[in-house]
C-alpha cells in the first residue's frame, strides 16, 4: 500500500508564498512522475505542475514563473514553492504519484487527501 501525505496549506495574503510537500510512504520500487493538481470552488481539478525522476519540470501556464516543483532524488518527495500567490490560486491542492510497485512495471494511480490554500486579504 502507497500512501501520499501532503502539507504546507494554509492561509496567505495576495503576493505572499506558501511551500506544500508530498511525501510518499509505503512498498514500491520507483515513482516515476509526481504531479500536483488543484480543484478550486466550483472548478474543475487541473494539473499544476509535475516532475520526473530526472528532475524536468512542467507546470501549467497559470503558474509558470511563480511555482517551482523540486524534490529528492527518490522521486517520493517533493516541494512545490509557491509565490505571488493570488485569490485565484485559492483551491484544495491534491499530490498525485504515478508508482510502480514492481520494477519494470506498469504504474498505479495514488493520491493525497488534499491541503486547502486559501489566498485572501
Amino acid at each position: 500500500q502507497v500512501q501520499l501525505v501532503e502539507s504546507g496549506g494554509g492561509l496567505v495574503q495576495p503576493g505572499g508564498s506558501l511551500v506544500l510537500s508530498c511525501a510518499a510512504s509505503g512498498s514500491f520500487a520507483s515513482i516515476p512522475v509526481m504531479r500536483w493538481y488543484r480543484q478550486g470552488p466550483g472548478k474543475q481539478r487541473e494539473m499544476v505542475a509535475d516532475i520526473g525522476l530526472d528532475g524536468d519540470t512542467d507546470y501549467a501556464d497559470s503558474v509558470k514563473g511563480r511555482f517551482t516543483l523540486s524534490g529528492n532524488s527518490a522521486n517520493d518527495l517533493v516541494y512545490l514553492q509557491m509565490n505571488n500567490l493570488k485569490p485565484e490560486d485559492t483551491a484544495v491542492y491534491y499530490c498525485n504519484a504515478q508508482v510502480a510497485i514492481v520494477p519494470g512495471t506498469f504504474t498505479h494511480d495514488y493520491w493525497g487527501r488534499g491541503t486547502q490554500v486559501t489566498v485572501s486579504s
